[in-house]
């Protein structure tokens, strides 16, 4: 196969000079590991917690317990329970008491690019401080339950850690939904104090985020549900005209202010000492939930503790990205979603590490902004998902070329399965084919990579996820919950816990169980089909709905995908079934064209063919559909039930609140009366 006017090589090897850094530097040496990591989870885990402060080490409790089995009752897992500790101290203060108080931890650049902080452990420290003791002053206390709103700042993960840091439950709800998904989300994890901003700029788009909150906020009052507090960063210095403390503060851009439950970060973080003792937490109290979206439509509120996710956070950041001391992490994940959390946050963080943090998108000002931060900041690990690049390489390798990139040493993608064009893309045009591509599968569920390349110990197959992490026990099933052994098509489970697993849905076990582990008895099932080749690689191949059952014959959505997007014309694709009077089902396939090209029956033609050549009859479409976008979720995933509807007529699209851009439902429409 041909990509780019390039061989597709089957395998691509990380180098000789990177192994000898690397912290794993063999296959064997990953299979010696992952095989004491099975054998022994208390002892490979218990090894690994020792590198943490524990105000309680207890060892007479068993470090692991748990119950997989609903023959046996509630599903359960817990990890260490009874040692105690506090994740803010062991992310901030061992950090510090390490000796690297004056490193930076973050850096922070304005969605114009044009505005910089950077702020050190040490300085942190103090600022997480102040927040903590601001909560305490408006009765937060631990157990009770914070809300964050806010675009990607220093200030959230402020937010973040203070509340961390006296026990409270943090909620980091992405800024970018509506204030009626916010008040949802508000009112099911009982939240008593919102922390927002004035507003935001994401590109062009101004986001009135302390106006939505306002919205979400009354809605929440009409519901019943009482806030003690809104804290308010000024986060464009753009803020109101308002009485505050017998104080004038006069802004340029005026919101309401509501006297009652409205403070001004400023306010209160000037009032309060810049010291605050950690509350301790036992390792299964709670540390934040945070949302992710549900096959009902309702958004399933995921409880992840204290003890468990410290330990995977740190694990999975050190070798997933090879991580040594020093390296400098850039990430285009919000926080608002998992791999920020795990990854900007509190994995990248233990290990002492400094991250970069950016407003807005990546290619706002200018598609070069990306690698401008990674040559201006001596950038080492770059990680970002695949939607992201294949929207990078629809303006060329210009961008990417006019840069140094030298500081680049592990490039990473997740999210979605990656197709082999935008994977070689990564690999030799931002990489320079010295960086290995570390591709990862992971859900908001798991907490961390489940399936992971390691850089410099696996050889990379591009497309494939590679090899489960430690601790991690993958199985294949068939649809009677059969293990398949060896190569094998089915569905992907996991038979034991491991640390960085949700422990329920907040306030709905029940509901937990039925998700994860009615269907399949004894595995926590993931919901995603999978292919497991000869080698033992897994290759994702897409959610267990997303397949296209044509003639009776099964097709994966992300196989007919990647065979179009592999087409010079295409920069995205998605395929969804739709009605066949014949064959049941048949194939429609919307496409986002690269620059350049435009759709006509030559280019529809060519399509098809490409598909019927790469996979065969089966897979060709019956119609390909041009879009602007494709329609998406705030985390970048696809939304193909709402194309599928489009292929039906069907526009009662149901809850759309975690579309990114609203505006393509008006295109969708538009775009059915075409055809």
């Amino acid at each position: 196969m041909i990509i780019n006017g390039k061989p597709n090589q089957s395998i691509v090897y990380p180098s000789d000079e990177f192994k000898r850094t690397a912290h794993i530097s063999s296959i064997n040496e990953y299979k010696h590991l992952y095989k004491k990591s099975i054998e022994d989870p208390e002892a490979f885990w218990m090894d690994i917690a020792k590198e943490f402060y524990w105000k309680s080490w207890s060892q007479n409790n068993d470090f692991l317990k748990y119950n997989f089995d609903l023959n046996n009752g509630p599903i359960y897992m817990k990890w260490m329970d009874g040692m105690v500790t506090n994740m803010c101290y062991n992310v901030v203060d061992r950090v510090i008491e390490k000796g690297l108080g004056d490193r930076v931890c973050y850096h922070w650049e304005s969605n114009d690019a044009n505005t910089y902080k950077h702020l050190t452990y040490n300085e942190l420290k103090q600022e997480v401080c102040k927040f903590a003791n601001a909560l305490k002053s408006l009765g937060i206390k631990k157990g009770d339950r914070v809300a964050i709103y806010m675009s990607v700042s220093i200030e959230l993960v402020i937010a973040m850690l203070g509340s961390a840091r006296i026990g409270a439950i943090h909620s980091v709800i992405f800024a970018g939904f509506s204030a009626e998904a916010l008040a949802d989300r508000i009112i099911d994890a009982n939240c008593c104090l919102i922390v927002t901003s004035d507003g935001a700029y994401r590109a062009n788009k101004f986001i009135p985020l302390k106006d939505i909150t306002d919205k979400a906020l009354n809605i929440c009052e009409h519901k019943g549900h009482q806030m003690i507090a809104c804290i308010v960063s000024p986060h464009l210095d753009l803020s109101v005209s308002h009485q505050q403390n017998n104080k004038d503060i006069n802004y340029n851009y005026a919101i309401n202010w509501n006297n009652k439950i409205d403070i001004f970060w400023t306010d209160i973080m000037s009032s309060v000492s810049d010291y605050c003792q950690p509350v301790w937490l036992e390792a299964e109290d709670p540390l934040f939930i945070l949302y992710t979206s549900g096959s009902t439509g309702k958004p399933k509120g995921m409880v992840h503790t204290v003890g468990g996710y410290l330990l995977y956070s740190y694990l999975t950041f050190k070798y997933v990205f090879n991580y040594t001391d020093g390296d400098v992490f850039l990430s285009t994940a919000d926080l608002g979603w998992m791999a920020a959390h795990t990854f900007n946050v509190y994995g990248a963080l233990a290990n002492g590490c400094t991250v970069v943090l950016f407003e807005g998108t990546p290619v706002y000002p200018t598609p070069s902004r990306l690698w401008n931060i990674i040559d201006r900041l001596d950038v080492n690990i770059f990680y970002t998902a695949p939607t992201t690049i294949r929207s990078l390489m629809k303006f060329g390798d210009h961008y990417v070329k006019s840069s140094k990139r030298d500081s680049l040493k592990v490039l990473g993608t997740a999210g979605e399965p990656i197709n082999p064009e935008a994977w070689y893309w990564f690999w030799d045009v931002v990489g320079d084919q010295r960086c290995p591509v570390v591709d990862n599968y992971w859900q908001t569920e798991t907490g961390g990579p489940m399936i992971t390349c390691f850089p410099g110990a696996t050889p990379m197959k591009p497309g494939s996820a590679t090899f489960p992490f430690f601790g991690v026990v993958a199985v294949v099933l068939d649809s009677n919950g059969k293990e398949i052994e060896g190569p094998a098509v089915g569905q992907l489970a996991f038979k034991k816990p491991w640390p960085g697993l949700a422990r329920t849905i907040d306030g709905k076990h029940e509901w937990y169980q039925i998700t994860y582990f009615q269907k399949f008895n004894g595995y926590y099932s993931t919901g995603d089909g999978v292919r497991r080749d000869s080698d033992g690689y897994y290759w994702m191949t897409g959610r267990n709905d997303d397949t296209l059952n044509v003639s009776g014959h099964l097709l994966s959505t992300v196989e007919v995908e990647t065979a179009i997007v592999e087409h010079r014309a295409i920069a995205e694709a998605a395929a969804v079934s739709a009605p066949h009077p014949i064959k049941g089902q048949c194939i429609h396939v919307f496409v986002v064209l690269n620059n350049g090209f435009e759709f006509n029956s030559e280019l529809n033609k060519d399509i098809k063919h490409r598909a019927r050549e790469k996979i065969g009859a089966l897979a060709e479409p019956d119609m390909i559909r041009p879009l602007t976008s494709l329609p998406k979720t705030k985390s970048g995933k696809i939304m193909r039930r709402l194309l599928a509807k489009v292929t039906r007529n069907d526009f009662d699209f149901g809850d759309t609140s975690t579309m990114a851009d609203q505006s393509i439902i008006e295109e969708l429409i538009i775009n059915s009366s075409s055809y």
